[in-house]
């Protein structure tokens, strides 16, 4: 069986890019920052960075919904492979090819994280008030339920 779960942070923006031939295929690759669970010793590193590859659907969501800095949850299989570089030297890979994935923190949460980014589309948490919407009076009348 070949199954990874995994949970971190984007250590940059999803890199997307489209196959060609007729059924174009979105491919986007990102790494994730997983910690590394009860390791504090003298080496310095307390996490490993994952190359991780998402297709179609998948990739198109990376690419809308992801940023760096952001929390998320994969699911997927580990996939080696090799190719030989311009210098003739053969280079060796490792992905995790994406299944699931998932935010792993509120939106709130991962734009403190973020060091404050929040997507000028979309309103920041504080401006959300109660999180609930405002409904004008008098609209008692056209909603189908009372």
């Amino acid at each position: 069986m070949n199954k990874v779960i995994l949970m971190g942070r984007l250590t940059r923006d999803p890199e997307v890019r489209y196959s060609s031939g007729d059924n174009q295929m979105a491919i986007a690759r990102y790494s994730l920052a997983v910690d590394r669970r009860g390791r504090r010793d003298g080496d310095g590193q307390t996490a490993d960075f994952i190359n991780c590859v998402a297709f179609g659907k998948a990739a198109e969501f990376a690419e809308k919904y992801f940023h760096k800095g952001i929390k998320i949850a994969i699911t997927g299989r580990i996939q080696t492979g090799s190719y030989t570089n311009k210098e003739g030297q053969k280079v060796y890979t490792t992905d995790v090819v994406v299944e699931e994935q998932e935010f792993a923190e509120s939106k709130a949460a991962s734009s403190e994280n973020a060091g404050g980014f929040t997507p000028a589309d979309r309103p920041s948490p504080s401006s959300a008030g109660d999180g609930f919407m405002n409904i004008p009076d008098g609209i008692d009348e056209e909603l189908p339920f009372k």
